[in-house]
């Protein structure tokens, strides 16, 4: 993490009356998301026109917001040599995050850019790509997608056994309408590095978490709480930490592979679970 300069007040309000209704619905979602491909950005906001059309769009809008000092552009790149600058990485800069900050005056307020090893961006650019998929499959009357909050929107506390302040981290919530029907689902995106007694802990802490009964208390239901992995050995690995929990809370757990998540999710199978 790095922290920008101070960002001049003038500064930040020049910039907002030079920016379109798309440079700004870019600048919304690498607030929500953090980090997003060329690609992912160009799914969501440059759908018309043919694919190299499209392409070429994406790439002078974020070029554009780069060179104003809205977006930071990562040396990395995903997709090898042949993805070019489609494979760009791009997050919200600390200009851009003022530039979304309409709550009050900003002279002098320092803001941090969001920095990370690979292993992170790769993390966050699936959690990305699932967000993608599911505006799209709303776009296609697939389910309506009526809330996606990434972290550490989707973060959740509440007060453990001994008074402690305790966290869930998911990585996502998400929130879909089909038919008559909500479906609610905390988000967890495995990519094979964790141990599994540290997937045991995490899924107890969801368990002590349902067992306090804030959610329910606030939303009237508890999510389903999805793991979304890379591969089948992976998914039958943790659906067996997930049988060795406590028989009434195995229920609050469904694992499906990260290729089909977004299906998954539209399907209604992680239907929010009662108390």
């Amino acid at each position: 993490m790095v922290r920008p300069p101070s960002i001049p007040t003038a500064r930040v309000a020049r910039l907002r009356k030079r920016l379109s209704e798309r440079d700004f619905a870019v600048l919304f979602v690498l607030q929500r998301v953090r980090l997003a491909s060329l690609r992912q950005l160009q799914r969501l906001l440059v759908t018309d026109g043919s694919p190299a059309a499209r392409t070429r769009r994406a790439q002078l809008l974020l070029t554009r917001l780069t060179e104003l000092g809205l977006v930071t552009r990562f040396s990395r790149t995903i997709g090898g040599v042949r993805a070019g600058s489609s494979g760009y990485i791009y997050g919200l800069s600390g200009l851009g995050q003022a530039v979304l900050d309409t709550s009050g005056p900003l002279g002098g307020k320092r803001r941090r850019v969001w920095e990370s090893k690979p292993y992170f961006q790769d993390h966050m650019l699936e959690v990305s790509e699932l967000y993608v998929q599911l505006v799209e499959q709303h776009r296609l009357g697939h389910g309506d997608l009526l809330a996606y909050d990434a972290e550490p929107a989707a973060w959740r506390h509440f007060t453990g056994s001994g008074g402690e302040l305790v966290q869930v981290k998911p990585d996502a919530f998400v929130r879909i309408g089909t038919a008559a029907i909500e479906h609610s689902a905390f988000i967890e995106v495995d990519m094979t590095t964790e141990t599994l007694p540290t997937i045991q802990k995490k899924s107890q802490r969801y368990i002590d978490y349902w067992r306090s009964g804030m959610e329910q208390q606030w939303h009237g239901v508890f999510p389903k709480v999805v793991w979304l992995v890379q591969n089948e050995h992976r998914a039958e690995r943790i659906t067996g930490v997930v049988k060795k929990l406590a028989n009434d809370a195995q229920a609050l757990f469904v694992v499906g592979l990260l290729s089909t998540g977004s299906k998954l999710l539209g399907g209604g199978q992680p239907q929010g679970a009662t108390a």
